[in-house]
């Protein structure tokens, strides 16, 4: 069958391109495989336990005493400077030798003794939110547990008894459970988001960068070597992307696999789940690399948009901030990327032990990406053959002589390579099938006279 033939030939020629260029070889192969590994390792630990923090007793009382040793025993804080004034405790924050402050007033035990609430004052260093939640849950937890006992002293002054004061102080009992990250760990809030974000971000760039490439060179995209002769643009789209999906299935393995293993994640769900998950989303990530990188004209510029959209992409996903409070405009705009679908359902699965069939939402989602850039992918290859065969037409009619006695003059086949669309005779053939080449040597357009190649 013609179409096969044609579609394995496009499926070959693409992976040879690949393992050609270095440059594509080490987004592909070196990021691919080594970030997803590195974040791992640099967010090993995941918790941030002992940040070590200043107290400024101005009480100077065994209230005071006992509210620093309970805030020195927690697992969040530990108390490694005990300062004189707010300014000794602000210069030890500037030199970093603390990453937050409690100050306690001096009234802190007079109040507590004549039954009136007292106040308590933390600062913490901003520079991470990682500080703040620890001072947050460091300071709440012992004010907690110190209200509970003075309420339960002052009842047992009032002459209630032991059961009556635990229900008056307790009258509602309730467990505090985090099923799904008991450690507050930054690792599985972190990785379990950006690990899908390789996938599409690598793959991405490097079929951007291998357009661009060709585009420098004059190459179409959508070619095919002249000897085929089957018709139907989907087989070149169809061959394209099967080489970048086997090689990413590989790697989307990997990511969504073998990472979380080594890097302590929870892995809440099979693998057949993971595997429909990145079906889904591979082949939605290859449409979409193969439809955006129409815009790719130059080798350099994935450099520009490697800066620009990674971050971008990474909190349109909604791990940092609620989907729900996103703005409408950027609600809409992260429907783009097949990313902000994926990352959710892979932390819905993977994270919280959900199926299939409660990240369908997400997998229809995807399914629909896949048609869409498909299309997409068809008609960008398609109007680049048009683009082509305006090429030649124009240049024929600059130069009679090609179409008189070295071209066949056939009808220009959507996905045929534009630099043999006719036939060139053995000693007239442009060896390489480039636009810049074939303008040196039989001149330029008609109206191009004077421009750039």
């Amino acid at each position: 069958m013609q179409w096969a033939r044609d579609w394995y030939g496009t499926f070959t020629g693409e992976l040879k391109r690949i393992f050609t260029d270095s440059g594509v070889l080490i987004i592909f192969l070196l990021a691919g495989l080594g970030y997803p590994l590195l974040y791992g390792i640099v967010y090993h630990n995941g918790t941030l336990d002992d940040m070590p923090v200043a107290v400024v007793d101005n009480s100077g009382s065994s209230a005071s005493r006992e509210f620093t040793r309970a805030l020195d025993a927690t697992r969040e804080l530990s108390v490694v400077r005990s300062c004189a004034d707010m300014a000794e405790a602000r210069q030890c924050m500037q030199k970093r030798q603390v990453h937050g402050i409690v100050m306690i007033p001096a009234d802190f035990d007079s109040r507590l003794a004549r039954m009136e609430q007292a106040a308590v004052s933390t600062y913490a260093d901003m520079s991470s939110f990682l500080y703040y939640k620890n001072m947050t849950m460091g300071v709440n937890n012992v004010m907690l547990g110190k209200m509970s006992e003075i309420q339960a002293g002052r009842l047992a002054v009032a002459g209630h008894a032991g059961e009556e004061i635990r229900m008056m102080c307790s009258p509602l009992r309730y467990t505090s459970e985090i099923p799904y990250n008991r450690n507050f760990s930054y690792t599985i809030f972190f990785l379990s988001a950006v690990l899908l974000i390789v996938v599409q971000q690598t793959m991405f760039y490097g079929v951007s960068m291998l357009s661009g490439t060709m585009r420098e060179e004059g190459r179409c995209l959508s070619g095919m070597p002249g000897e085929r002769t089957g018709r139907g643009i989907s087989r070149t789209v169809l061959g394209r992307g099967a080489a970048y999906w086997v090689l990413y299935m590989g790697i989307g393995i990997y990511i969504a696999s073998i990472v979380p293993a080594i890097a302590g994640l929870p892995q809440n769900t099979g693998f057949g789940n993971i595997m429909v998950l990145l079906l889904f989303y591979v082949t939605a990530c290859t449409f979409f690399s193969l439809a955006f990188s129409t815009i790719v004209r130059h080798r350099e510029t994935v450099f520009v948009l490697f800066l620009f959209m990674s971050p971008v992409c990474l909190f349109l996903t909604g791990f940092a901030w609620p989907a729900s409070n996103f703005p409408g405009f950027w609600r809409l705009f992260s429907y783009i990327f097949p990313s902000t679908f994926a990352v959710r359902a892979f932390i819905d699965m993977n994270t919280a032990g959900a199926d299939i069939a409660m990240a369908g939402r997400h997998m229809t989602a995807l399914g629909i990406q896949i048609i869409v850039y498909y299309l997409l992918s068809c008609l960008s290859a398609y109007d680049e053959n048009l683009s082509g065969r305006a090429f030649w037409r124009a240049l024929c009619h600059r130069n009679p002589r090609l179409n008189s006695r070295h071209y066949e003059t056939t009808d220009f086949d959507a996905g045929s390579d534009i630099s043999r669309v006719h036939r060139v005779s053995p000693e007239e053939r442009n060896p390489t099938g480039t636009y810049r080449q074939v303008e040196e040597r039989y001149g330029r357009l008609p109206g191009q006279e004077g421009t750039g190649a």
